[in-house]
This record gives structure tokens, C-alpha cells and sequence, in this order.
């Protein structure tokens, strides 16, 4: 049966080291890092001081949010879908037109709501004082909230939902809109992933030792995707958001396309063989990343270039090998591979919306980002340090990158996007 083709014509983000495509378009350039010294967490005592927020001196859509209840999460989600809409050159609809039955949404979140169910609900409800939570405060902490919110602005009438995946939230969720449209159930979707900014979510990885310490007196450096010194990742919070839609009613409109989804991939490992709740199985990554090239019928030797997961853990050198493995490639033919994590951190449920936004950039633009902070390679992917992006590169020549995620629960996620000739 033939499938529909699915194209990606618009896309939001708000990220720690830029809010906004062309602010975060300049910050990947130019190797900026959005990592910071957080007070709140030395205050709580934590490990790690660091970590990636988002800077927003005025919400550029607030006529759009009269009357909406948003926190953090549902904020920034909304504010990155907006600017997607927008961008791909569509009308914010008023509420008195109906709902679109062909326009839909997937957009999901890590850990929804913590900020407010840790200062808000907890404290109200211990207090006894249950009545005084108000009548929007389910809104604001269901896992739901995200995708509901949108699906609210944006008039969207097709399935509206969020899916929670872990690190693998946001690139899973550009996934199955994409696999929705490619179906013939809708013909646009707006997909992403947000997180918000809280200690009490990242607390838990704090006790868990996963958090880098070491740098909290120069928090730039903090975040060391493949780097010798990584000593955890630095947490994040923000939000990624795309607009798909089939080809023919794309190109039927004349709206810009920044590339085409041509395959995709999500898979568990199924804690075995190595896997567990927080370690993915090696075989499950590459399976994920061989199943994406597959589907997108091309040669492994077509991907020019890697936009990888890295986190800054012991998990990094695991990761090159798989997709050495998985591609077939080794030190002397591999992609070009970076990380964005470098300058934002690790986003959790936002990570891999934005960082596909970061990927398809570099595709449509013809540049490479650095990694930066990995000048010490670890000595386990030294072989592949001429692959390894660490200044900016322009490479007019890409064609194709891959994009994948891998989050707890040994869940994984791949995309491949290309760039090409849309006829």
C-alpha cells in the first residue's frame, strides 16, 4: 500500500540557550550554551547547581493565551507550537470557527506538572485546604494538559493526545504524527515535546548520582556530551514543536518545507542483554536505528550526519558503537555526528522535539553545529575524533541526518530526514 509522504513546514522552540527558531538558529552556530548557575538548587541542597532554563523576558503569543491555565510545561509547549503554526504559515483560528476534523496533535512531556503539584497541590491539600485549589488545577497537572491546551489554540480536531516516553518523549511523539499522516488519518499533525523546570523533578536524578557536580562553578562547561571528564548531565527544561503534514496538501498550499520525514523507527530493548529500567540494550538501539534507515529506503552509507542523544554519562562510547554497528560504518567512513545536549542540557521530555528541530536546521541550512565542551574526547571513541563536530561546520553537501532518542524504560526512538528535491 502506498504511504502517504510527510513533510515537516513549520517549527517552535523554546530552549535554554535560545527561545525562538532564529535566536536558537544563531546560539547553535555560534556554540552558546544556555547552562546556568540555579540558586533554587544550591538553596535545596542539591549536587548539581547547574541546569538549562529557558530565558523569557515577555511571552511574544500572549494574546493567544487570554483565559488558558498554564504552568511551565504548558507554557512552553504552547508557546513553541504557536510559533511552528505560525511559521508554517497558518492562521491561529478564532474560537468561533469549528474544529479542524484533518489537523491533529501529538505532544508529550517527561514529568507533567511536578512544579505545581509540589508547591500547589501538596501543600493545599496537607493544609486542608482542598476548596482553595480552584477549578483549573487538574488542567494544569494531568498528563494530558500539554496536547489539550494546543489542540485548544490551535482549533484541532483529529486525535489530540500526549504520549510520555521518558528522553525518547518528544522524537517518539514527531513519530507517530508522522506515522498518523502516512496513514491517511490526518493530513497535518503538530507534534513535540515540554518540560518544565523544577528541582522536584530533578531531584530524583540528583539522588541517583547522574547530575554532573563537578562544574557547578563554571556551569558553561558543565554539559560534556563524549567527553573524558562528562560527569552526569545537566538538566533542562523547554519545549520543541513541529508542524507535518502529507506532501500534497503541502505542496497543494505552497508552504515552505524544511524536509521530509522518509523513515522512522520506535522499539524497546526490553531490559535484556545489557538493558535495564536505565541502561538501553545495545542490540534494541541499533535494531531501532537499522529499522529508521530501512523505512526510509536508503543506504546507511547516505546518512551524512548524526545528531546523536548523548548524554554526558557513561552511556556515550555505548551509543557511537551502536550506531557504528547499526550503519556498518567504523571510524574511517562514519557521519558526522554532534550534540546538542552540549548547550542545552539534557530536556528530558523536551530533548528530542528540540533536538530534531536542531537537526533539521543543520539539514535544510547546510551547517553543522559543534559539540562543544568535549575537547577530551573519552579514550573509547577516540577513533572516531574526525567525525566528531566540535567547531562550526558548514556543509552545504547534507542530505540526509538521523536523529535518535533513548529514555528509561530502555526505549528508543529514530528518525531519519531528508533533504532533497520535494517533487
Amino acid at each position: 500500500m502506498d504511504k502517504n509522504r510527510v513533510v515537516i513546514t513549520g517549527m517552535g522552540v523554546v530552549s535554554p540557550n535560545g527561545t525562538g527558531l532564529d535566536d536558537f538558529r544563531r546560539a547553535l552556530c555560534s556554540g552558546r550554551s544556555g547552562i546556568r548557575f540555579v540558586p533554587r538548587l544550591a538553596e535545596l541542597n542539591f549536587a548539581c547547581r547547574i541546569g538549562g532554563i529557558p530565558t523569557i523576558a515577555e511571552n511574544p503569543y500572549k494574546e493567544y493565551f487570554d483565559g488558558k491555565n498554564t504552568n511551565d510545561n504548558i507554557g512552553y509547549a504552547a508557546m513553541a507550537a504557536i510559533e511552528a503554526w505560525l511559521d508554517a504559515g497558518l492562521a491561529i483560528p478564532d474560537d468561533g470557527a469549528g474544529a479542524d476534523p484533518d489537523a491533529g496533535c501529538i505532544y508529550g512531556c517527561g514529568i507533567c506538572g511536578m512544579e505545581t503539584i509540589a508547591t500547589r497541590v501538596v501543600p493545599t491539600i496537607n493544609a486542608g485546604n482542598v476548596r482553595r485549589l480552584g477549578s483549573q488545577i487538574v488542567e494544569q497537572v494531568m498528563g494530558s494538559g500539554v496536547s489539550a491546551c494546543v489542540g485548544g489554540i490551535l482549533g484541532l480536531g483529529n486525535q489530540v493526545t500526549s504520549n510520555s516516553s521518558a528522553c525518547s518523549t518528544g522524537t517518539e511523539a514527531v513519530i507517530d504524527a508522522a506515522f498518523r499522516i502516512r496513514a491517511g488519518l490526518a493530513k497535518r499533525m503538530v507534534a513535540g515535546g515540554a518540560e518544565g523546570a523544577s528541582p522536584y523533578t530533578w531531584g530524583g536524578f540528583d539522588a541517583m548520582r547522574v547530575l554532573a557536580r563537578k562544574f557547578n562553578d563554571r556551569p558553561e562547561q558543565g554539559s560534556r556530551p563524549m567527553s573524558d571528564s562528562a560527569c552526569g548531565f545537566v538538566p533542562g527544561a523547554g519545549a520543541g514543536c513541529l508542524v507535518l503534514e502529507d506532501m500534497e496538501t503541502a505542496l497543494g498550499r505552497g508552504a515552505k518545507i524544511y524536509g521530509e520525514v522518509a523513515g522512522a523507527m520506535v522499539n524497546c530493548g526490553g531490559q535484556r542483554r545489557g538493558g535495564s529500567m536505565t541502561a538501553p540494550n545495545p542490540e534494541g538501539v541499533a535494531a531501532c536505528i537499522r529499522g529508521a534507515v530501512s523505512d526510509a529506503a536508503v543506504s546507511p552509507d547516505a546518512i551524512d550526519a548524526i545528531n546523536g542523544h548523548f548524554t554526558a554519562t557513561y552511556a556515550d562510547p555505548h551509543e557511537i558503537k551502536s550506531w557504528s554497528d547499526a550503519l556498518e560504518r567504523g571510524p574511517e567512513t562514519f557521519p558526522y555526528v554532534n550534540a546538542t545536549k552540549s548547550m542545552i542540557g539534557h530536556c528530558l521530555g523536551a530533548a528530542g522535539a528540540i533536538e530534531t528541530i536542531a537537526a533539521v536546521l543543520q539539514l535544510q541550512e547546510g551547517f553543522l553545529h559543534p559539540s562543544i565542551n568535549c575537547e577530551d574526547l573519552h579514550p573509547d571513541i577516540n577513533a572516531f575524533e574526525k567525525s566528531i563536530v566540535r567547531e562550526y561546520r558548514d556543509f552545504p553537501e547534507i542530505q540526509t541526518i538521523a536523529k535518535a532518542s533513548f529514555g528509561f524504560g530502555d526505549v528508543n526512538s529514530c528518525l531519519i530526514i531528508k533533504k532533497g528535491d520535494i517533487k
